[in-house]
């Protein structure tokens, strides 16, 4: 009884130093969602800011990489292609829209536009 008694006297507050609670807000390199797309955001408009018109459709996805949204239509005999980049944020649901894309619009493999909407 004196074993247990004592046991409990040592035991009791060292188990109450220890309780709280622990909340993770980043992932496992401490990084956020939030921070993840600011980041990403960040070297997207960097990126974007060094093409030039005229650029080559494979030289532009081959320096960005893989587009958030991807179109490829017919208009007028020519192929266009449309790809979007998450530029910027407008929603706060940790999702990627349109309108928090930059456009870039390459007709027959050239780089004619680029448009930021949001």
């Amino acid at each position: 009884m004196k074993k247990s008694l004592l046991a409990l006297i040592v035991i009791a507050p060292l188990t109450l130093g220890l309780t709280g609670c622990v909340i993770a807000v980043g992932g496992e390199d401490g990084h956020s969602i939030s921070g993840d797309f600011e980041d990403r955001e960040y070297k997207n408009r960097k990126k974007i800011a060094g093409i030039q018109l005229n650029t080559a459709f494979a030289d532009v996805s081959r320096e960005m990489g893989v587009a958030d949204f991807t179109e490829t239509y017919l208009k007028d005999g020519k192929t266009v292609n449309v790809v979007y980049y998450r530029t910027h944020r407008l929603h706060k649901d940790g999702l990627t829209t349109k309108d928090e894309c930059t456009k870039l619009v390459f007709v027959n493999n050239s780089l004619t536009a680029i448009e930021q909407a949001g």
